[in-house]
């Protein structure tokens, strides 16, 4: 049993939620919007709904079992902006989350626009992919980012658990260097592509950076329920680590700190909005030098500690 399979039994433990065995890793919900494309043939939008659902949701992704209530809970919006014959062009927004132990409260992990998104489709069509090849440029797309959800989920449950379904992202850039459609190359989207998500995660420079996703969430949300300033302090101590990754790299576009901080800052604000003076001043020290452009936010926590 793995470590996320263990930790997500004793919260099905704790709700008293029935389990049933399922080979199937992803509760995805999928939504397609098409409404900026005009005079076509709508069922077609309606057919790839259905062929994208069943992809994401009905392929298996990994060789590990998963329980019903184990199942990573996920949102794709396709938003679908031209259109040419079979061609489709648009933006892909992914979203992650992860259940905090005890709680009914779902962390957000990873929160992402693709502004990159063509593909070819043909009414009915089924969708395959293949690991071996670039063939199909859509289920290329959906394959790297179940691999990248899959990724950024275990390695919140383990020290560097996503490792080889990161190797797989990877797999699926290199073998889309040749294709004409964009995002999948070093030099394109000033280093915001899929291209760069990958790399960032791949890098040994960004292995703190991993490392971190697992105190912030196994050893610091996790434990808050029964714990809460353990739990603060190991959320602490992994922004202090991302930070240090953060001042290593002073002029590189840090693409994996900065979706860190898009899913984040919110919930770090709410973590640290009652916790002590001194506590709170080092967080606030933290957020403000590795996220600048958002300074004021976090500063403003200062303020509600003064006046209350």
């Amino acid at each position: 049993m793995t470590l996320r399979r263990s930790f997500l039994a004793l919260c099905a433990l704790v709700l008293l939620a029935p389990i049933v065995g399922s080979a199937q890793e992803l509760k995805c919900s999928f939504q397609l919007n098409s409404q900026k494309i005009q005079g076509t043939n709508r069922n077609v939008f309606n057919t790839l709904q259905s062929a994208v659902y069943e992809f994401i949701n009905n392929t298996p992704w990994t060789p590990h079992k998963f329980a019903e209530n184990e199942r990573i809970e996920c949102t794709l919006i396709l938003t679908l902006n031209e259109q040419s014959g079979d061609e489709y062009k648009g933006t892909m927004n992914l979203q992650l989350r992860r259940p905090i132990y005890g709680t009914s409260y779902n962390s957000p992990i990873l929160n992402f626009l693709d502004q990159n998104i063509q593909f070819n489709y043909i009414e009915n069509e089924k969708l395959e992919f293949n690991e071996a090849a670039h063939q199909n440029n859509l289920t290329a797309i959906l394959a790297f980012y179940i691999y990248i959800i899959l990724g950024y989920d275990y390695d919140t449950f383990s020290p560097l658990g996503g490792t080889e379904f990161f190797e797989k992202a990877k797999q699926i850039v290199d073998n889309a260097q040749n294709a004409t459609e964009r995002g999948w190359k070093a030099y394109e989207s000033s280093k915001k592509n899929r291209y760069w998500i990958v790399e960032n995660m791949m890098d040994d420079k960004y292995r703190a950076l991993r490392r971190a996703m697992y105190t912030y969430h196994r050893r610091g949300l996790d434990l808050m329920v029964d714990k809460l300033p353990e739990g603060r302090d190991a959320v602490l101590q992994a922004i202090t680590e991302i930070q240090k990754v953060y001042r290593s790299r002073p002029d590189a576009d840090m693409l994996a700190i900065q979706l860190f901080l898009d899913a984040k800052r919110e919930e770090i604000l709410n973590i640290f909005s009652r916790s002590s003076a001194t506590e709170k001043a080092k967080a606030v020290n933290i957020m403000v030098d590795i996220d600048r452009v958002n300074a004021q936010q976090y500063q403003n926590l200062l303020k509600q500690h003064d006046t209350n």
